[in-house]
């Protein structure tokens, strides 16, 4: 199945910042479908750690898809406005996951990044908790 345009709903979690840890995303068609999701653990990391790489496992999997323009919406203001621009990245761990999705973001035709509020994000929140658990 070859998709254009995907909107994908990110979310990452932690217990303890850091502590176990883990990513939840959904991925949309244009219509609203979901056309994948994801929900695991990845060990230990902080909930900025989670965070990006949610919307690095979200990413892969929309190019995996055959995605060339993707719409991303994340409740974390941070990382939104640090992969934007807006705001420098100055965490150690955080470079190369900036790095890795700026590296997706250049295989792509469109992307953007946008700041939600967490009750609309509640789908990838639900994905991450359940992989918590």
């Amino acid at each position: 199945m070859k998709i254009k345009k995907v909107i994908i709903f990110t979310d990452g979690a932690s217990q303890g910042n850091p502590g176990p840890a883990a990513i939840g995303a959904i991925i949309k068609d244009e219509q609203g479908r979901v056309i994948a999701s994801i929900s695991q653990g990845i060990g230990r990391a902080t909930n900025n750690q989670a965070e990006y790489r949610a919307i690095i496992a979200a990413l892969e999997n929309a190019i995996k898809l055959g995605a060339s323009q993707v719409e991303i919406r994340s409740d974390s203001e941070l990382v939104v406005r640090q992969i934007n621009g807006q705001y420098r990245v100055k965490n150690a761990a955080l470079k190369p996951l900036y790095q890795q999705v700026k590296h997706q973001q250049s295989q792509l035709d469109s992307f953007t990044i946008t700041h939600i509020p967490r009750e609309e994000n509640t789908e990838a929140d639900g994905l991450a908790s359940m992989a918590l658990e």
